[in-house]
């Protein structure tokens, strides 16, 4: 346990300063009003409109920051501190998660990549683990290096996550300000929103990829010979 941490220490400090970062921004820039006084269910329906994309809908949901967007039901989802808010990190987020539903508009192939991998992510998840703690008692390789396997799979998720995640903050960037949900002076306090964001992807992937290595070199698939 003590090498794992050790090995891992880097990710978690990166993971930590990345949500406290992240919400420190978000407290920041709720703060600032738009001057346009649009809440952020209004710029996220702006947004969408702006681009002939009229079917989604738009509803509140419970939880800090736990906007999303569903393809499977095309509704767009935002938090109390979002939906409501006229601040400028409500719009910034709101038209992050509209960029999400342009993508699947549009087809965007990372975005549909990401939504085939969910339930194989899901449950490669939890199932990893077991694999490793069974095959680990029975000293089975075979099911050690299943448990590798579904654990990539999550790793390749989150690294499909960032052109996601990216692409996205590009649309919202341009368009709201395209789509006059905030001025050119507002744009770039909005955008620091979702920069700050983008980094808890970041953390994630690396998160993820270290701790394969992790896995690779404890039983002896990288860095070593398995006799």
């Amino acid at each position: 346990m003590g090498g794992y941490l050790i090995f891992m220490a880097p990710a978690m400090i990166l993971a930590a300063f990345a949500t406290l970062y992240t919400k420190a921004m978000f407290s920041r820039y709720s703060r600032y009003r738009s001057v346009s006084g649009m809440t952020g269910a209004e710029a996220a329906r702006r947004i969408l409109w702006s681009q002939g994309v009229n079917e989604v809908n738009i509803e509140p949901v419970n939880g800090f920051l736990s906007d999303h967007y569903d393809p499977r039901t095309r509704t767009l989802r935002l938090s109390p501190a979002v939906y409501g808010s006229n601040s400028l990190s409500a719009i910034g987020v709101a038209c992050h998660e509209a960029g999400h539903a342009l993508q699947h508009a549009e087809r965007y192939a990372p975005l549909a990549l990401r939504s085939a991998l969910v339930p194989v992510t899901q449950f490669g998840s939890f199932a990893s683990y077991i694999f490793f703690m069974v095959g680990f008692f029975l000293q089975s390789f075979a099911l050690i290096k299943l448990g590798i396997f579904l654990f990539t799979l999550g790793v390749v998720f989150a690294l499909v996550t960032l052109p996601v995640e990216w692409n996205a903050s590009l649309r919202a960037k341009a368009l709201m300000t395209r789509a006059g949900i905030v001025t050119a002076q507002e744009q770039p306090q909005a955008a620091a929103v979702l920069n700050a964001a983008f980094l808890t992807y970041v953390a994630a992937a690396f998160t993820a990829l270290m701790e394969l290595l992790y896995y690779l070199m404890r039983f002896g698939l990288l860095g070593s010979r398995r006799d």
